[in-house]
């Protein structure tokens, strides 16, 4: 009897162990998982240590920020400024993360809130990323489109250039 219960004991163990070590949030779409920034790789993308589970990147959704230089090809005008912009809202901070149930470039696709604030539409109404229209639904669809037209209106961040070039066609025209 013990060593049945030992043997399913450890049976159990090795068929849940991979879902204790992933966030409950991998399985479940909008889940949130909290955990803190532990690097910015550019103004839309950062890597998350859960506080149960294992690191992951984050590429945040519904926006996109300037390219930064990387492999010897240049980046965009503000794409330096936009990295270090994440990094002073949220590196080395906890966060709430909503993952969408979608990935990108073995990225999750996230919403990151830092005390309640969405830091991706922050990053827009900031000036340092764009709404990002084609991939945007729902209510934060306005809510960043809002925060764009705000940002543009006041000329805050990239928005202080006359036409800034959008990634996705700086993006296009450099791969």
């Amino acid at each position: 009897m013990i060593r049945s219960r030992k043997f399913i004991s450890v049976f159990l163990f090795f068929i849940l162990f991979p879902f204790l070590i992933l966030p409950q949030a991998y399985s479940k779409n909008h889940a949130v998982v909290r955990g803190a920034v532990i690097k910015v790789i550019d103004g839309d993308t950062v890597t998350i240590r859960p506080f149960s589970g294992r690191l992951f990147k984050c590429r945040l959704y519904g926006i996109d920020a300037p390219e930064i230089s990387h492999n010897g090809k240049p980046g965009q005008p503000y794409g330096n400024a936009a990295d270090r912009e994440l990094s002073n809202l949220v590196l080395r901070e906890t966060v709430d993360v909503t993952l969408t149930g979608k990935s990108s470039f073995d990225r999750e696709i996230c919403i990151i809130r830092k005390m309640g604030i969405d830091i991706n539409r922050e990053m827009v109404e900031r000036g340092y990323a764009w709404a990002y229209r084609e991939y945007l639904s729902g209510p934060y669809k306005s809510e960043y489109i809002d925060a764009e037209t705000g940002a543009r209106k006041m000329r805050r961040g990239l928005w202080q250039q006359m036409n800034p070039q959008p990634p996705w066609e700086f993006r296009h025209k450099r791969y």
